[in-house]
């Protein structure tokens, strides 16, 4: 295990995995998450900026979650993020629908797989094969 920093109280602890925050910083900024997700739902029309002030988040923490898809918001929302390819609004992750489907043509194209089904394995087995099997030893 790797000794890290933790980069919001700058403590020592164990790095598993994940983000460079130790556990007391993890839970604390969980505890945030489900404030602000409270406050979503009993203010449904509310900015990011009125949630962040609120809440008492910074309203790059609240983005983050939605990029994360954590937070997700309706097509009407005032709440929003841009899509990272070509900046329309929305409500949840990184990317737009359409974008999402032209990476994906583009993804099967680059694999040759162009009109190509996946076909799923036959699962029709016969009466005996799905007896249990005991090995000798």
């Amino acid at each position: 295990m790797d000794v890290k920093n933790c980069r919001k109280c700058g403590r020592l602890f164990n790095y598993v995995a994940g983000p460079f925050i130790c556990p007391n910083c993890k839970e604390k900024t969980e505890e945030k998450f489900q404030e602000v997700k409270k406050y979503i739902q009993q203010h449904g029309r509310a900015s990011m900026r009125e949630v962040s002030e609120a809440c008492e988040v910074d309203t790059a923490q609240i983005q983050q979650w939605i990029r994360q898809e954590r937070l997700q918001f309706s097509d009407d929302s005032p709440i929003q993020v841009p899509c990272e390819m070509c900046g329309k609004m929305i409500g949840s992750g990184r990317f737009c629908p359409a974008c999402k489907d032209s990476m994906a043509r583009k993804l099967n194209s680059a694999m040759g797989l162009t009109g190509v089904m996946v076909e799923k394995p036959e699962t029709n087995r016969r009466k005996s094969d799905s007896r249990m099997r005991f090995l000798d030893k």
